[in-house]
């Protein structure tokens, strides 16, 4: 063999490992704090905030980063009540090397939170503290891009199932709540930590607020609890997504004498008790090896009926650069992960809309990302939207009649515009 000849294979054959190299599945996770010193007052939503006089457990955004040939995807919490597009915009602006659209920022939604929408009061005024927010927006950026740092051979464990015992319930309707728990735990695939989990995401419909906003009390409620959990069982960096949870889906703290738990110690009972659950949903699920990734997005539009709602967005300090005075645009995901696939919804959708799309999407294990990439209050269908009175507050705190109808209509042309996940097609 001449030396010309050698050079050439050799050439090929670092270029056909460069390739591999690049096509495999990769993942990476970080966390940053985000507890203000000295607390804040915290919102539960339209109103001024309350002081705040202690805190149980600590807030943090936290981060998972997928890169899979030449798609890199990333998806974030932020323990808070919501999180609007105009400050999620500024994180995607100083995150390195992920295109801004494939950037899923969501809210846990807690209520004992600071206040991160601005709310008015009656006279305008908002009493949101910029420059706290201003660093969060530095630490989601900076856990992201910390995360696409720590990228590495990863695989993954799926599964969706029925998280058991006293967690959630529908304070509105009992039962119409979705017990379904989505779980996707990462798993280093080589190096020193092969086989030990990077991340564990968990997908579940709740609002967490054993404690609430009332209280003076700053908490991620049930989240931390569930954090520290599954990172106590090795379950890696854990992330928290919510669901469809509007209309009231909430935490099951009733006793026998029809009072409510609202500590810490509840809390923790509920929060390690959807960590066991979720770790247990997906201890049994086989290991996908070198999954596919894909995500998509497209921009959609709501109208602005609500005389509240556009109250908000007038004289709120923080702008959504995509709003108008009758209309707001956000983004909407797709994201296929392995045999996952994956949806957001910049709100709080009623259960019923969260059954039907996931009833429709091309896959057995759905995922709604709720309140992520804007929260813009609870989002109905017309027929439910102001039709009896246990929906009148829902129908005030939501942009209007339509919002549902435009929502289901968008996700599934996007869920007809895209591939399927792993595997899908297959098993039909």
């Amino acid at each position: 063999m001449n030396k010309k000849t050698l050079i050439t294979l050799l050439y090929f054959i670092c270029h056909i490992t460069l390739v591999s190299y690049a096509q495999h599945f990769k993942a990476g996770a970080a966390f940053r704090n985000i507890t203000p010193d000295p607390l804040l007052p915290v919102s539960g939503g339209i109103g001024t905030p309350k002081k705040a006089t202690e805190k149980n457990g600590e807030l943090s955004v936290r981060a998972i980063v997928f890169e899979k040939a030449g798609t890199k995807v990333a998806i974030v919490n932020v323990d808070n009540l919501g999180w609007p597009a105009a400050l999620g915009n500024k994180s995607r602006a100083l995150i390195k090397g992920i295109a801004p659209e494939n950037i899923l920022i969501g809210a846990t939604h807690t209520h004992s939170g600071p206040d991160a929408y601005g709310f008015p009061n009656e006279k305008g005024e908002s009493f949101a503290d910029l420059k706290y927010l201003d660093d969060c927006i530095k630490k989601i950026a900076d856990a992201v891009n910390e995360a696409s740092q720590k990228l590495e051979d990863a695989s993954l464990k799926i599964a969706v199932g029925e998280a058991k015992g006293k967690i959630a319930y529908n304070y509105y309707a009992d039962q119409l709540y979705d017990p379904r728990c989505g779980v996707i735990q990462v798993i280093a695939s080589s190096g020193s930590k092969k086989g030990k989990a990077i991340a564990t995401l968990v997908n579940y419909a709740i609002h967490p607020e054993v404690i609430g906003s009332g209280r003076g009390i700053l908490s991620p409620d049930l989240c931390g609890p569930l954090y520290d959990r599954i990172e106590a069982k090795g379950g890696g960096t854990a992330i928290f997504m919510n669901g469809a949870q509007g209309g009231m889906v909430t935490v099951d703290n009733r006793r026998e004498n029809k009072e409510e738990a609202n500590n810490w110690e509840e809390c923790k009972r509920i929060g390690e008790l959807l960590a066991d659950e979720a770790l247990r949903i997906a201890d049994a699920a086989p290991l996908q090896e070198n999954p596919s990734l894909f995500c998509a997005s497209r921009q959609i539009e709501f109208p602005v009926d609500s005389e509240i709602m556009r109250f908000i967005l007038k004289n709120s300090p923080i702008k959504n650069k995509m709003s108008g005075e009758n209309r707001v645009s956000t983004q909407l995901n797709l994201l296929n992960i392995g045999t996952a696939q994956i949806l957001s919804v910049p709100g709080e959708a009623l259960p019923n809309i969260g059954f039907y799309v996931k009833r429709k999407m091309n896959t057995k294990q759905p995922f709604l990302f709720g309140l992520t990439n804007d929260a813009f209050g609870y989002m109905l269908t017309k027929v439910d939207f102001n039709s009896f009175k246990r929906y009148d507050y829902v129908s005030r705190t939501s942009l209007g009649e339509m919002t549902g109808e435009i929502y289901i209509e968008q996700a599934l042309k996007l869920i007809s515009e895209s591939p399927s996940p792993d595997g899908f097609r297959s098993e039909r």
